[in-house]
């Protein structure tokens, strides 16, 4: 789920809980409010008929009865006055029932004793609490029909108003993560927004970029320059040993060591000249502008590895289509499929086979698929195969650069590459070409 709409969802769900613990506790609200105003009123009315009493005398209401009572129409409201034999005055509120007309009712009252004269009497004035209650209900019942489509609203206001916010957030992960390609020299249009914490990140993610720049450019500097100042000294060694070994005064053992010597010097020359592909690779210093067909190519790559292949017994099967690659360095796709091939060979069985296929993949995308029988590769060493100097425990053949020089070759050409592998039954590299590469 997207970001804004967990923040939509958030505020919605927040302010429902919100509103309904107000509507649930909305009818005890209105009733304390109700009470509150019943009670003011039958303070009022008891004025009303206090000073009803000293103008027109009790005998008014009386009028020689010694109880006094009158009932609105609904029964809602009522009053009442009757002698009593209490001493002590009473003035209070309180909500009781009463009996009218065989009907029990129950009535916030207001009771209120006082004399007149040598004798003391009791007024009552009552209001129908049910009509108090009524209210309330239908109060809470209206608040529940307007607080569900408002709820409606402020969902969808909020999910247009988040995703109008989060909206620079996105842009910041598209332009800056995810469209970005290492090393990170494009630089991507300014953000635009208002929010500080958006510019912060923005900010913080192009100057995290320029140190990532900036440190590769310094490894891939010193791998450049280490690999031309050793290639130097490595050569003249090199020529003076292969000269030293031309001397014929030489003992078969010291000529032995001579040899020794001058394989070790051999491989020092191919681990330099791997490292000076990569760092030319990665200096962006070859153009691909070339044109091929796939095919033509693997079948070029199989001819130069033939010897290998007959020496191992191996089962070769290619099945390419005749694809035509465009936009394409056609050395460094050529030392790509001669590092794949030739580790397929190196790792294979005596009697082992060799399958290259291809697919056509959706999206207007393109794969080659090379699958041998061979050692395959540790779980645990697949996710680091094509690291520099990594090598399994069976691989120990390799210098561990060669699957090095295939990633940085499948960067440079903008080629997706993956390998599936599994421990004694052989390994699968696949090699994805795009949409502009077809």
């Amino acid at each position: 789920m997207r970001l804004h709409t967990k923040l939509a969802l958030f505020t919605t769900i927040s302010t429902l809980t919100v509103l309904i613990v107000f509507v649930v506790l909305l009818p005890q609200i209105m009733q304390e409010v109700a009470f509150s105003n019943t009670n003011q009123a039958l303070l009022q009315q008891k004025q009303k008929v206090l000073q009803q009493i000293n103008v027109t005398g009790i005998d008014y209401y009386l009028e020689g009865d010694s109880t006094y009572g009158s009932y609105s129409m609904l029964k809602d409201e009522y009053i009442s006055l009757e002698h009593v034999d209490a001493t002590a005055l009473t003035d209070t509120l309180i909500t009781e029932q009463r009996l009218v007309d065989r009907d029990t009712i129950n009535y916030r009252i207001l009771m209120h004793s006082f004399r007149s004269g040598d004798q003391a009497y009791l007024l009552e004035i009552g209001k129908k609490t049910a009509s108090i209650s009524a209210d309330a209900r239908a109060l809470q019942q209206t608040a529940l029909y307007i607080l569900l489509p408002l709820a409606l609203v402020i969902l969808l206001i909020q999910i247009v108003y988040n995703r109008y916010l989060l909206k620079p957030l996105g842009y910041i992960i598209r332009s800056r993560l995810l469209k970005a390609s290492f090393p990170f020299n494009r630089q991507a249009d300014k953000l635009k927004s208002s929010t500080y914490d958006f510019l912060y990140l923005d900010e913080s993610i192009s100057q995290l970029m320029q140190q990532i720049n900036y440190a590769f450019e310094k490894e891939r500097e010193f791998t450049s320059n280490a690999s031309h100042e050793l290639m130097t000294p490595i050569s003249i060694l090199q020529s003076k040993i292969e000269n030293l070994a031309e001397d014929e005064s030489l003992s078969d053992d010291q000529y032995k060591k001579l040899e020794s010597i001058t394989h070790i010097i051999r491989r020092l020359k191919k681990i330099v000249n791997a490292l000076l592909l990569i760092s030319r690779v990665d200096n962006n210093q070859f153009d691909n502008q070339d044109v091929l067909v796939i095919n033509e190519m693997v079948e070029q790559v199989v001819e130069e590895l033939q010897h290998r292949i007959a020496q191992k017994d191996i089962v070769l099967d290619i099945r390419l289509s005749r694809i035509t690659l465009k936009n394409i360095n056609r050395d460094l796709l050529f030392q790509l499929f001669y590092n794949i091939i030739n580790n397929a060979i190196k790792f294979n069985k005596t009697g082992g086979s060799i399958n290259i296929t291809d697919r056509q993949l959706s999206g207007s995308a393109y794969a080659v698929l090379i699958e041998d029988s061979g050692t395959g590769i540790d779980e645990q060493l697949l996710k680091e195969v094509f690291y520099r100097f990594k090598k399994g425990a069976t691989r120990a053949e390799g210098y561990g650069l060669g699957l090095s020089i295939v990633d940085a070759i499948a960067r440079h050409e903008g080629l997706l590459l993956d390998v599936q592998s599994q421990k004694n039954k052989g390994s699968c590299f696949t090699v994805t070409f795009q949409e502009k590469h077809l």
